[in-house]
């Protein structure tokens, strides 16, 4: 790779800096050098490619975009895409331990099973009633938590000391919230109630003669305003590493070498003169320890760099909305945000 084009396309590491991190594939950055931004290039070297997807988690290559689109949508997952959670809690009746307060608080984070799209924004259903309404079945999901801890029938009269023995209901999971339809909702979620993502999230736990009563309203929000909103668990990327031997690595030298990086990134093989000669095989495997750059005998033969503009997420998704859905969720708030930003463009030409 020319050294124009290794500046260009990849940040290189050395043993004691990181250097070429910026973008350089601006026009005039380089005399001769076309770099005019194009669709139909922008189009032949984009993809977006799955590696890995389970029922919480996803991974996926995001390829031939600049490092501020991929952090656009790292910041759009964890705050901007929607999702429903308890905002509003009416205490009837909480003679537990826990305090009102942590109680709410405890139960806001519970990530609740129901599709934002089928929701507005409260704001959005105030702003369509004239502000007088309060909420509605189209704006906000009613549960409700009645548990009440008693003495177990026929527990064990030895010297037990496991609650689940002694007492019925000494502990409160988020299995136990009941939803409660509102207007239409029994028959538009017929098919899939919403409920608790997870059913074994201890709430508090109580004893004898302790109840509580609760109603829950949840609602629809993004993690920006709090963070009980947020979709993922965890949203984050990193650069597709690069290892460049410029001259070959043989003998104990080779596996010396090997030992350099984790398992599976490099291999020692016997080429055609019977040698022992090391070569790369994986080095999405990875991760850019430079342990090899510590060694005199690996110096001026290999390079270590990352892909600039090749992107490997890794997304969990907290339940709520399936990880497959998320970076779709995620163009779809940044178009929107480039129409109101074109829209402010066109309004502040036209007051010009």
């Amino acid at each position: 790779m020319a050294d124009l084009d290794l500046l260009k396309n990849r940040v290189i590491l050395e043993s004691d800096r990181v250097y070429s991190i910026s973008s350089m594939d601006v026009p005039g950055t380089y005399p001769g050098v076309d770099d005019t931004w194009d669709i139909e290039k922008f189009r032949k070297n984009f993809k977006v490619v799955i590696s890995e997807l389970t029922k919480s988690n996803i991974e996926f290559d995001l390829i031939g975009v600049d490092a501020a689109i991929a952090n656009a949508f790292r910041r759009i997952l964890i705050a901007e895409v929607p999702s429903m959670a308890i905002e509003d809690v009416f205490i009837l009746n909480n003679t537990s331990i826990m305090h009102d307060e942590v109680l709410a608080h405890r139960l806001g984070l519970i990530p609740i099973k129901a599709d934002p799209n089928d929701f507005s924004f409260r704001w959005e259903t105030a702003q369509k009633n004239g502000n007088t309404q309060g909420p509605t079945d189209a704006d906000t999901i009613v549960f409700k938590l009645q548990v009440k801890c008693t003495n177990k029938k026929g527990a064990p009269k030895d010297d037990s000391l496991d609650p689940s023995e002694l007492y019925e209901n000494s502990s409160v999971y988020s299995g136990q919230m009941v939803w409660s339809p509102q207007g239409r909702q029994e028959e538009f979620f017929k098919n899939s109630p919403p409920r608790p993502v997870y059913d074994d999230i201890l709430i508090t736990k109580l004893r004898p003669k302790q109840e509580i009563d609760l109603e829950l309203h949840c609602v629809k929000g993004i993690g920006k305003d709090h963070a009980k909103f947020s979709p993922v668990a965890t949203a984050s990327y990193r650069l597709l590493p690069d290892i460049i031997i410029t001259k070959p690595i043989l003998g104990k030298d080779a596996e010396k070498f090997q030992k350099c990086f984790p398992e599976g990134v490099v291999e020692v093989f016997t080429n055609k003169d019977g040698e022992k000669e090391a070569r790369v095989v994986n080095p999405r495997k990875d991760t850019v320890s430079r342990e090899c750059l510590r060694h005199a005998e690996f110096k001026d033969k290999v390079k270590l760099t990352r892909v600039r503009d090749h992107f490997i997420f890794n997304v969990e998704s907290v339940g709520a909305i399936p990880p497959q859905r998320l970076l779709p969720d995620a163009v779809k708030v940044l178009i929107e945000k480039c129409k109101v930003l074109k829209r402010s463009l066109a309004q502040l030409n036209q007051n010009n």
